[in-house]
């Protein structure tokens, strides 16, 4: 059933929330103090878009960048209004090991400080490029979504995105060097330690 008699230029808002409900539900999870929270601002950004006359006329896309705009800009809303701010980690997730940590644990914590490593390298970029990443990467959002989403333009988008891998590379390399050469010599000093 369509809304205020639209064209099929989009698709209607309970296809949509079929389609998106999860990754804004994740996104909102984020972003909000409560699950409950994070379940009535994607009520109510679905409710805006069944409010909205031009919602309908928009192409599938549109629809989908409105929706994530919408959630975001309730999102900032709500923290505007709330007293106490929640800072939750950037990554969030419900991780479930994969068949092969199972298999191996010593690769599990390999895995698992690795992604702490790079959860830390996130964390020293500016916020809007976090945004950016965690939309990309997290939500696979295609760049002209984000753009929408924060109000940008897509090849400034890109062109942050591209800032912040390289950004991302180096430090992990510097890093990682670094570590390297602060690892003690493992080598046997003399002779007589390798005869043994």
């Amino acid at each position: 059933m369509r809304q205020h008699g639209s064209v099929d230029k989009g698709q209607t808002v309970e296809e949509l929330f079929e389609q998106h409900s999860e990754k804004l539900f994740a996104y909102l999870r984020q972003h909000t103090p409560s699950r409950e929270d994070a379940e009535d601002i994607l009520v109510d950004t679905f409710m805006a878009a069944l409010a909205d006359a031009k919602f309908a006329y928009l192409p599938p896309s549109g629809q989908v960048a409105w929706l994530w705009r919408v959630a975001r800009n309730k999102v900032v809303d709500a923290f505007r209004k709330a007293t106490v701010r929640r800072n939750l980690p950037l990554e969030q997730a419900d991780e479930t090991p994969c068949e092969e940590d199972a298999r191996d644990p010593e690769q599990a914590v390999l895995r698992l400080d690795e992604q702490r490593e790079i959860h830390d390298l996130l964390q020293t970029l500016p916020e809007l490029q976090q945004e950016v990443l965690r939309l990309r990467f997290g939500y696979d959002l295609r760049s002209a979504e984000i753009a929408v989403i924060l109000g940008k333009r897509e090849d400034a988008v890109r062109a942050m995105l591209s800032r912040s891998m390289n950004t991302l590379r180096q430090l992990y390399a510097q890093r990682s060097s670094t570590a390297q050469q602060s690892k003690p010599d493992q080598r046997p000093k003399n002779t007589e330690e390798r005869d043994q």
